[in-house]
């Protein structure tokens, strides 16, 4: 039998990845962003879901 890892929702791509970077908002701090490694190199955009804010 595998064992399930959890994982987190990338705010960019929306894919479930293990390698990941969190933290909150820059703008208003309310709203967790998950940023995978991969968006996180290409600098994809991510939204706040709180705020609309957009970020590299």
């Amino acid at each position: 039998m595998s064992e399930i890892l959890p994982g987190k929702i990338c705010s960019s791509c929306g894919r479930l990845t293990h390698k990941y970077s969190e933290f909150k908002c820059p703008k208003c701090g309310k709203a967790t962003i998950i940023r995978c490694d991969h968006c996180r190199e290409i600098s994809n955009t991510y939204k706040c879901a709180e705020c609309e804010f957009e970020g590299p």
